[in-house]
């Protein structure tokens, strides 16, 4: 999960940097199809041809369209809104995904994780601000996203456990890839990218190949209730990404709130853990 966060955040700031060169939809679509290519030839190389009809698997096309709406929401936000803040409100999904194993699943979650869960919510509230203009309404996608990936990484289980990867991943892309089709022809006219803004979206292709492969392995291997807090390690990347890249500083209110979202995602990890430790305490 801490791999996934990284590679999807270098992806996310290379899209932010090309957004100068070139408009919003026609970039996911560069970005998808370098991705689908990639994601292809691996498939090809392993051997695993003869899954390509399980793409369309429809918790796989599911997956793929929520996360295209939180990819759009995110996007779109990413060419007003600093990297880190955008993230750290998007760093609700973890508390969204624990939220959503309860209410649908019915895993125990306790009161602890309740309190600590809405502290976060506040926190991610704090570094939107709402009500503060034009930028505020833009960081409000960050809540969409986090809604509509937490609702993608709920999914994850019920795909079946002998899937690829590699086809998990194909189909998050194609959907991403379309979704940038459908948007360059209905909204934008399209525009040559210079070679700079070419390379960087081959890059960020690569990259969401990557973190996409990596955060499906992530929720397949654990649970959910273990695995997404550690999607936290986003802020960190991200406001990494905003310093040295983008010069990007985020404001007094929004860094005590990305310290309430980490802090709260990071006392659910001690929690889970202490809770496991005093159960296998018993067993013995």
């Amino acid at each position: 999960m801490v791999m996934a966060m990284g590679t999807l955040v270098t992806s996310d700031s290379c899209v932010k940097l090309a957004l100068a060169n070139a408009p919003l939809f026609q970039l996911m679509l560069i970005r998808g199809l370098v991705a689908v290519v990639i994601c292809l030839g691996l498939i090809l190389a392993m051997g695993q041809a003869g899954q390509l009809p399980r793409t369309f698997n429809k918790w796989l096309v599911a997956r793929g369209l929520l996360e295209s709406v939180a990819n759009v929401s995110f996007t779109l936000a990413l060419a007003y809104v600093a990297i880190a803040d955008l993230t750290a409100i998007a760093q609700t999904c973890p508390l969204l995904v624990l939220l959503g194993a309860w209410v649908f699943r019915g895993e125990r979650l306790g009161a602890v994780r309740i309190v600590l869960i809405f502290l976060g919510i506040t926190g991610a509230l704090m570094v939107a601000q709402p009500g503060s203009g034009a930028v505020s309404l833009m960081a409000s996608l960050g809540f969409l996203t986090a809604i509509a990936a937490a609702l993608r990484d709920l999914l994850t289980p019920n795909v079946p456990r002998d899937v690829s990867p590699l086809i998990a991943t194909l189909t998050v892309l194609l959907c991403l890839t379309a979704t940038g089709a459908v948007g360059t022809l209905a909204f934008e006219d399209a525009v040559m990218p210079e070679r700079w803004a070419l390379m960087l979206m081959v890059l960020a292709g690569a990259l969401s190949m990557a973190g996409h492969l990596l955060l499906y392995m992530a929720y397949q291997l654990g649970e959910a209730r273990t695995v997404a807090p550690f999607m936290y390690s986003l802020t960190i990347w991200a406001v990494l990404a905003g310093l040295f890249v983008f010069g990007e500083i985020p404001n007094s209110l929004a860094i005590a709130g990305m310290a309430l979202v980490a802090l709260a995602g990071l006392a659910i990890i001690w929690v889970d853990g202490h809770q496991r430790r005093l159960a296998r305490a018993v067993q013995n």
